[in-house]
């Protein structure tokens, strides 16, 4: 088995922006006369787009939840994390990010990005950064119903690099995912894919018992050695 394509997620991998998140849906929140949480935020908004998570803590607290009302909640979510991000003298990507995406070609590997967060967010970052060229196919919050550890994300982007890719016929075992968090790196497994635990949000000690490979920072990530092992299989 060779490895063909890499499925990266992106708050907590690419992008250290979870802080960020939490604050504004802590915003929104407060403007609705309602306590934030911060158990809330981690079980209803880690890998899930902004109006599945604004929608389900809004209920938990016992809101009724209009579509109109969860379109202004989310539509004000997405301007201010904008606003907030434009006012940033650098972007909060993580270190050695742009060197490992620049080794992609030259490994001839195919990537995707696998993301709970809007697509108008993430492609808002990647054109900013200069590093959407990197990415040959994204799928985002919008993409799937289903939230981590469900595999469909994952899934979905393996359909779609097969359709962009027809020739390379790509399955789950040829793919390697790099997660953040244990619903994560769960929902790739679920996908029969091998997973990287990342270790910007949870302990290594954590990921690493669930994980295949884990590591503190992206450039620890042997790629080769990955191959080697793959080819094995």
């Amino acid at each position: 088995m060779t490895l063909k394509a890499i499925l990266f997620d992106f708050s907590g991998v690419i992008i250290n922006d979870e802080n960020i998140h939490r604050q504004l849906v802590n915003d929104i929140l407060i403007g609705e006369n309602l306590r934030p949480s911060g158990e809330d935020y981690n079980n209803l908004c880690f890998g899930r787009c902004d109006r599945f998570c604004i929608k389900d803590i809004l209920e938990r607290k016992g809101r009724v939840v209009s579509k109109d009302y969860l379109n202004r909640l989310s539509i004000k979510k997405a301007q201010d994390y904008r606003f907030m991000i434009e006012g940033m003298d650098k972007l909060p990507l993580y270190e050695a990010v742009i060197g490992f995406l620049r080794q992609m070609p030259e490994k001839c590997l195919h990537t995707a990005l696998v993301t709970g967060a809007s697509r108008e967010e993430v492609e808002f970052i990647l054109d900013k950064a200069k590093i959407k060229q990197y990415f040959d196919v994204i799928v985002t919050g919008e993409d799937v119903k289903a939230r981590q550890p469900h595999p469909d994300a994952y899934l979905l982007a393996v359909e779609k690099l097969n359709q962009k890719y027809p020739e390379l016929q790509i399955t789950s075992q040829n793919c390697l995912v790099i997660e953040d968090t244990p619903a994560g790196i769960e929902g790739a497994k679920n996908a029969q894919m091998q997973v990287v635990g990342i270790t910007h949000t949870y302990p290594f000690h954590l990921l690493h018992r669930k994980a295949d490979w884990c590591v503190d920072y992206l450039a620890e990530l042997d790629l080769d050695l990955v191959n080697q092992v793959l080819a094995r299989d």
